[in-house]
């Protein structure tokens, strides 16, 4: 784990961006299309993890990007090139636009300042979206990545943060996937490998302002 100062200086309050990876009701929530999973991030307290990973950020005035995916009602526009998009269209529960599967889950709150950006396609929160040109409009420089999933959507954001000349920063116990034991292999053995990984609570002790102070 990074010292202290290395990770404060990383954190630095106007160039880093606190993102979510599909941490929306139909992924997450308790009516999830992929139980599983929901369970893993709910259990294991990784939702409740990034909860307080953007309630921080609120806070200390660190911006935070909600990435969203779902898709149209009549799938227009939407990727069928794997198996895991044709395998989400015969889901019980689809995240399609305009309903409440595709909300920020609880226990998260959005804030008015937060930028909520939704993709119809791809498996990525940052290729082909809004995400990387709003980050770099916003001055960021490292990116802070939680959410779900670890199997998929969270190494995309990571390699692509990588790719585009950021610094990525990624809260190990504010990540989930499946089967459980995958998530901390994947971290150790391939996002340790290009990011930075700390936990939530060295995240929490950067990203705190000083005492009686609330970062504008």
């Amino acid at each position: 784990m990074p010292a202290h100062a290395e990770l404060s200086e990383l954190l630095d309050p106007g160039t880093t961006v606190l993102l979510t990876v599909e941490c929306q009701e139909g992924v997450v929530g308790a009516d999830s299309a992929l139980p599983e999973l929901a369970e893993q991030a709910r259990e294991g307290g990784v939702l409740a993890n990034v909860a307080r990973l953007v309630a921080a950020a609120h806070e200390g005035g660190v911006q935070v990007v909600h990435a969203i995916a779902e898709r149209r009602p009549d799938g227009r526009g939407a990727s069928r090139n794997a198996r895991l998009f044709r395998a989400a269209e015969r889901l019980p529960v689809q995240q399609l636009s305009g309903t409440p599967a595709v909300r920020v889950a609880a226990p998260i709150e959005v804030a008015d300042e937060d930028l909520v950006v939704r993709r119809l396609h791809g498996l990525s929160p940052l290729q082909g979206t809004d995400v990387d040109p709003l980050l770099r409009n916003l001055g960021c420089r490292t990116l802070i990545v939680t959410g779900v999933s670890a199997n998929v959507a969270v190494p995309n954001a990571v390699f692509d943060a990588v790719n585009r000349g950021y610094t990525a920063v990624v809260p190990a116990d504010a990540i989930a996937g499946v089967p459980s034991d995958y998530t901390p292999a994947m971290i150790r053995h391939t996002l340790a490998l290009v990011a930075t990984v700390a936990t939530t609570d060295e995240v929490l002790a950067c990203l705190a302002p000083p005492r009686g102070v609330r970062r504008a």
